[in-house]
């Protein structure tokens, strides 16, 4: 297993770096590194049927990721989640195939468990002892418990009104946890002071080489799931964008190792009408995205003011011939519900917007009848149910309920 990672490349002015060592990013410009591997011994090695025998978990893709030493890798199971037809919405937008990779079902309810799985592995191998992030909400979470499963000492900053479900995990975890007042980006200033005084390893979203790494393996797993083929259209909820760039690296990697074809995706972003950088850059024509101000969403994930890999995400969005959307809270709250009706699936806010898109390119015609669908939910949702507020009716026991009316 492994030893197929050969370097970290920066992604900007492409200054090559040892794989043998810690980084966060690029030491010459400041951009994000990304691992490379040695695709002609992996092509020459490794199979699809090979994959296909192994655990159902993100790390069948072992050669594809960074760990070297199976010693060192921290796994709670994540991955292999399913790739859910949802026929019922489909069908009422007028779509033939629609499905939702559920990334709720993942440990600790999140994609980030990917990431932090591999981030967590990779910093073990090279010898850190504390890990550090800001985040708002599911990443505290992943990071707090792979570093327990691990036996590192984390370090968590999160904004005050990040989910209490959140909050609760990283503490149970044994995180050393802080809240701020303020946004994912004030938590960062925290946290990259911190880690400059103490000597923890800063696992910022794209901030490190190894995240991405993890949800890269989104792409690899929804490849096999559809027979080694890719779906027309993939419609990511956009916050630091991790997963979306993940995707495009291992679209590339497949390949080169012959496992897939040229054929992309379009890929859709789509961002919070209160908080929107990408989508605004995306419109603009810009290759980087302002700040985004006063930024304000129920979607903690998508709360997300300024993003390091802006240039990849817009990139990716842009090669693809893909779109990018905003949505508002009441519309995701809606269509929270609207999911949840029509096919039994109850997504998070983030993964609710995904599907706010996809309504969107159907009213604009910018997705066919006859185009596969994939759409994320990233989260739980039962970590947000402190946004809902049903009114629900009290019954008398000794009085029978009516027959129930249609809602």
């Amino acid at each position: 297993m492994g030893g197929y990672l050969s370097h970290l490349e920066c992604t900007a002015c492409g200054k090559v770096y040892s794989a043998g060592e810690l980084h966060t990013v690029c030491p010459a410009c400041g951009k994000v590194l990304y691992p490379r591997y040695d695709l002609d011994r992996a092509k020459a090695e490794v199979t699809r049927e090979m994959i296909a025998g192994r655990a159902p978990t993100m790390w069948r893709y072992q050669e594809l990721l960074p760990v070297n030493d199976p010693a060192n890798i921290v796994t709670l199971g994540e991955g292999m989640t399913p790739l859910l037809p949802v026929p019922n919405a489909a069908k009422a937008l007028g779509l033939g195939e629609v499905l939702v990779k559920d990334e709720g079902l993942n440990p600790t309810g999140s994609f980030k468990a990917r990431g932090l799985s591999a981030a967590v592995s990779k910093a073990k191998e090279l010898g850190a002892r504390a890990a550090a992030l800001p985040s708002a909400g599911n990443a505290a979470s992943a990071a707090a418990a792979y570093c327990a499963r691990a036996g590192m000492d984390c370090y968590i900053v999160m904004p005050v009104d990040a989910p209490h479900a959140n909050q609760v995990e990283c503490d149970e975890y044994g995180a050393h946890t802080y809240l701020i007042h303020g946004l994912i980006n004030d938590a960062g200033k925290v946290i990259r002071e911190g880690s400059a005084a103490q000597g923890w390893f800063d696992m910022s979203t794209l901030k490190e080489p190894y995240r991405v790494e993890g949800k890269k393996t989104l792409g690899y797993e929804i490849a096999e799931q559809l027979g080694w083929t890719l779906p027309d259209v993939i419609i990511y909820p956009t916050g630091g964008g991790t997963g979306l760039v993940g995707m495009w690296k291992a679209f590339a990697e497949m390949e080169a190792l012959g496992w897939i074809g040229s054929r992309r995706p379009r890929m859709v972003i789509v961002q919070a009408a209160g908080c929107a950088p990408m989508v605004r850059a995306y419109h603009a024509g810009q290759r980087h995205a302002e700040p985004w101000q006063d930024a304000e969403t129920i979607a903690a994930g998508l709360r997300v003011p300024v993003a390091i890999g802006d240039y990849l995400i817009l990139q990716a969005v842009r090669d693809s011939g893909g779109e990018a959307y905003a949505v508002t809270d009441e519309t995701i709250l809606d269509d929270m519900r609207e999911l949840a009706h029509s096919d039994g699936l109850f997504a998070c806010p983030e993964g609710a917007a995904t599907f706010s898109a996809l309504k969107a390119m159907v009213r604009e015609r910018k997705v066919a009848p006859t185009d596969r669908v994939v759409l994320f939910n990233t989260g739980a949702a039962l970590k947000y149910v402190d946004l809902l507020h049903p009114a629900l009716p009290i019954v008398d026991a000794a009085h029978p309920i009516a027959a129930a009316q249609s809602r």
